[in-house]
C-alpha cells in the first residue's frame, strides 16, 4: 500500500485576501480539512487548512502562512496528500482507497500474472486502471465489477476479466456497418 493518499488538490486563488480554492477528493468532501496538516507530493511542504466556505464546487480555504492572491495562486495545481495511516480502516472487504490498488498485481481468471495496476483515473465516464503489462505496454481497462471482479487488497492482487474488457471496447456487435448506436 502507498505511504501517502492524495486528498486534494489546490485549484487557484479567490479574491484578493489569500484564500484559496480546494477541490477535495475524500468520500466526506469536508474531511479534507480534518487529517491535520496536508503535505505536497514530495513531503517538503505543509498545509494547514481551514474552510472558509464553498464556490461552485470547490471548498474556499485559508491557509496558513498565505495572505495574498498572488500566493494563493502559486499554489494552483499542487495536489495534497496524507499519511496513509492517518485515515480510518475501510470497513467491509468491497470498499478501499483508490491509492491501496497502485502496485497490486493484475491477473487473469486462472491466475496467470497479466500485469502491474499502475494508477487509477476517473476522466469523467468512471474510473478506468492503468496497467503495465508483462510485456511492458501500458493496457487502460474499465474499472467497472464485469472488467474487475475481484479486488483483493490484502491479498496483493486484482483479477481482470479480458473477455469483458474486449465487449466493453467494441461495444454493440449486432451494429451494422454505418449504424449510428443511440
Amino acid at each position: 500500500m502507498s505511504a501517502k493518499v492524495c486528498v486534494g488538490q489546490f485549484a487557484g486563488s479567490h479574491g484578493v485576501r489569500g484564500l484559496v480554492k480546494l477541490k477535495s477528493f475524500t468520500g466526506d468532501p469536508a474531511a479534507v480539512a480534518s487529517y491535520g496538516p496536508l503535505s505536497d507530493e514530495r513531503g517538503g511542504r505543509l498545509f494547514r487548512l481551514s474552510l472558509q466556505g464553498m464556490a461552485k464546487d470547490l471548498f474556499l480555504v485559508r491557509v496558513e502562512g498565505i495572505a495574498t492572491r498572488e500566493q494563493a495562486q502559486e499554489l494552483a495545481g499542487v495536489r495534497l496528500y496524507v499519511d496513509r495511516s492517518a485515515l480510518p480502516e475501510t470497513e467491509d472487504e468491497d470498499e478501499f482507497y483508490h491509492a491501496d490498488l497502485i502496485g497490486l498485481r493484475a491477473e487473469l481468471a486462472d491466475g496467470s500474472v497479466y500485469g502491474t495496476v499502475k494508477a487509477l483515473y476517473d476522466f469523467g465516464a468512471g474510473d478506468v486502471l492503468e496497467i503495465r503489462t508483462e510485456s511492458g505496454s501500458l493496457e487502460m481497462l474499465p474499472f467497472t465489477k464485469a472488467c474487475v471482479p475481484v479486488v483483493d487488497v490484502k491479498g496483493g492482487r486484482v483479477v481482470v476479466d479480458l473477455p469483458a474488457v474486449i465487449e466493453a471496447r467494441e461495444g454493440n456487435e449486432d451494429a451494422e456497418e454505418g449504424e449510428v448506436q443511440p
